[in-house]
């Protein structure tokens, strides 16, 4: 099952209220730094978080602190996000997340599973790169 959702809407529906939710505005993360400090702020990372990809891949394969089985990172104004980085690390990153929501579908009995998705307001461009990397989502 894929990972990521593409919405046609710059909102949530109803399916996602008891979600954890990330609120992303591609518009205000063209950058990476901006991106960190904003999931850094929607999932309340704990204040050790590093700002870069490995300390990104670690926090979002514990989420401990998050009490609600069901996460999601919601990426509005997609046609932004990212807009000023390199596609390599674009692909980083989209790549990082598949995997994570991935892993979390086959955790160890000692942890709590998560429901892990990554939502993005559709656009020709995230298509493209979703297409390009060969990652698998659903269109709602």
């Amino acid at each position: 099952m894929a990972n990521f959702i593409l919405l046609s809407t710059p909102m949530l529906g109803s399916s996602f209220s008891a979600y954890r939710v990330a609120i992303i505005d591609g518009a205000k993360t063209p950058t990476l730094t901006a991106f960190y400090q904003a999931i850094e702020k929607g999932l309340g990372f704990p204040e050790d978080f590093e700002h870069d990809l490995e300390s990104l891949d670690d926090f979002l394969n514990d989420l401990e602190w998050i009490s609600a089985s069901d996460v999601a990172i919601f990426v509005k104004n997609s046609d932004g996000f990212l807009a000023q980085e390199k596609p390599k690390k674009l692909f980083e990153l989209l790549n990082l997340l598949d995997a994570t929501a991935e892993d979390w579908k086959w955790v160890d009995d000692d942890m709590a599973p998560k429901n892990v998705k990554i939502v993005f307001q559709t656009s020709e461009r995230i298509i493209s790169l979703l297409d390009e990397e060969g990652i698998a989502y659903v269109v709602q």
